[in-house]
């Protein structure tokens, strides 16, 4: 899996658009593609590798890395989130 963003809609479905021309003219694979209309999230479909270009908001929305984050690395992620947002609750209810 290839995860992408472009700055802007148009960028995404310009990258997208490049990247199926590349596929057909170097490799011949004909890909499948969703999205390229609304150019929000693009998903090119090569069969053994599944593209996905996305605007930076969408992207951020949602956040597929996360999906594939090994078990260990999220707990610990999950653990650093905990801590902070105890930090920030204990420096809110401190007297100024």
């Amino acid at each position: 899996m290839v995860i992408a963003s472009g700055r802007n809609a148009r960028q995404v479905a310009a990258i997208a658009e490049h990247l199926i021309d590349k596929l057909k003219q170097d490799l011949g694979l004909i890909a499948r593609i969703e999205g390229k209309d609304t150019g929000d999230w693009v998903l090119i479909d090569t069969d053994d590798v599944i593209v996905h270009i996305f605007r930076p908001e969408v992207r951020e929305f949602y956040q597929l890395e996360k999906m594939w984050t090994p078990a260990d690395a999220l707990g610990a992620l999950r653990a650093d989130a905990a801590r902070d947002a105890g930090r920030e609750a204990a420096e809110f209810r401190a007297p100024n």
